[in-house]
């Protein structure tokens, strides 16, 4: 091995035990501000070449105290997963192998490992086998991936070819959302050049109204798109499939499902139900580092018709290598990527069938056993129906709700996201690690309730 390799990976190593093995104790919200790991870091450019060991050295020891423990089993904040083991270890692997994905005859080994993984993750979510699978940055850019997919293919029946004239002078396309979508939805559609979308009802707990979808997809005749949710981001709430997915089709209308965390409840029998029917859209998007548990940059974008995705993000080079059976950068937005596919092999095979649904019942319950909790501390009101994996809570008005949240990250010892849910400040809490015990949702609630006493 090269002597600078060799001197700098155990130095990383020892860096990466000592910071996996303090999340048990530390305090969850980092411990320093930006201006401190800055002046850590040294703002001036060195002059010259540095000791590879010495700089990843500094590197950790100066980012140490700004690190956030967001692999803690007490983080459930913005629906963050914390890696698990064995995606974590196949990450290093990626970085060593330095492959880029994107080709399948040049790199043979990631694109067999990129269909495993992708034939293992539409038969766990129950989608459609055939389907083109594609692994991105995250969940925004498996929304663009299969919207623009969608867009393409609306426009394409509508006679306007978008790939070669663009949109100016087309059809315009009409987008339908629930009322209660991840803003990240509308943030693909500007990407997408089809601004704002139409806002359709939404219930009590963000569920999509398919009274009100039926009404909007009536008052428009052109290419339609219609975008569902699988678990609202506060009240982890599920769009009613079956029937809003036959009423958009009955308009000609694609479909496409954000799932980010949600769409894994199909992974287990006792929380299936809530995606009855999504195998019905067109397009999918999830996370893999949200209820998966592999590290950041893993999306995943899932298109029913191969065809319908390639036509939307394939491109030819001359100077590239194809492959006349496909190349995995047919399937997403980029040409060079990292192995993305990888640790979520890792994870799946780690865990097997029966390993991912108690992955995701465990999180459920401990979600659930969070509301049981609450409901116990005086002024504390939950109030969503805590279907899956998420919980919102006020303490009465939003000034006091406020005040709590504010104490509990104060205290440290758990961190949960304020927000504003149907116009109330809320306490979120988002279970999504897989390393969350029972023990950490106790130390969590007595945290809560510290943090909820009268001052």
């Amino acid at each position: 091995m090269n002597d600078e390799r060799a001197a700098a990976l155990p130095v990383a190593v020892d860096h990466a035990r000592s910071w996996l093995e303090s999340l048990a104790d530390r305090p969850v919200p980092p411990q320093a501000p930006v201006e401190e790991v800055v002046e850590r870091l040294g703002s001036e450019l060195p002059d010259g070449p540095q000791d590879p060991a010495k700089v990843v050295e500094q590197l950790a020891t100066a980012c140490e105290p700004g690190l956030t423990a967001m692999p803690s089993g007490r983080f459930y904040g913005m629906v963050i997963g914390g890696t698990h083991p064995a995606a974590l270890a196949a990450d290093w692997l990626v970085s060593a192998w330095d492959q880029n994905a994107g080709l399948a005859r040049v790199t043979p080994a990631m694109t067999a490992v990129e269909q495993v993984a992708g034939t293992w993750l539409l038969d766990i979510l129950g989608l459609p086998a055939g389907s083109a699978v594609g692994f991105v940055t995250g969940g925004t850019m498996a929304n663009f991936t299969g919207l623009a997919a969608g867009r393409d293919t609306v426009l394409r029946q509508a006679g306007w070819d978008v790939s070669s004239r663009g949109l100016v002078g087309g059809p315009g396309v009409r987008v339908l959302v629930g009322l209660e979508r991840h803003d990240t939805v509308d943030l693909v559609l500007r990407y997408l050049g089809l601004g704002a979308p139409t806002a359709v009802e939404a219930d009590a707990e963000g569920r999509l109204v398919v009274a009100d979808l039926e009404r909007r997809l009536l008052e428009h005749n052109g290419p339609t798109v219609v975008c569902l949710q699988a678990g609202n981001v506060h009240s982890g709430g599920y769009d009613p499939f079956t029937d809003a997915i036959e009423v958009a089709h009955d308009h000609g209308a694609w479909v496409h499902v954000d799932g980010a965390f949600g769409l894994f409840a199909a992974a287990t029998t006792a929380y299936r139900h809530l995606l009855a029917g999504v195998e019905g859209a067109d397009s999918w998007a999830t996370d893999a580092h949200k209820t998966l548990n592999v590290p950041y940059d893993c999306g995943i974008s899932v298109v029913r018709d191969p065809a319908a995705v390639k036509a939307a993000m394939g491109m030819h080079g001359d100077y590239l290598i194809h492959d006349e059976a496909g190349d995995p950068f047919e399937k997403v937005p980029e040409l060079s990527r990292r192995a993305r596919s990888v640790p979520v092999y890792a994870v799946l095979a780690a865990l097997g069938r029966t390993g991912v649904s108690d992955l995701v019942e465990r999180m459920a319950g401990h979600a659930a056993a969070f509301a049981r909790g609450i409901e116990e501390i005086p002024g504390a009101e939950v109030l969503n129906d805590v279907v899956f994996t998420q919980v919102c809570v006020s303490f009465g008005d939003d000034e006091r709700t406020r005040a709590v949240v504010a104490r509990l990250l104060a205290d440290g010892e758990a961190w949960m996201s304020g927000s504003v849910w149907r116009g109330r400040a809320v306490l979120r809490i988002s279970v999504s690690n897989w390393s969350t015990t029972e023990s950490d949702v106790r130390r969590s609630l007595r945290a809560v309730a510290r943090a909820a006493q009268p001052e």
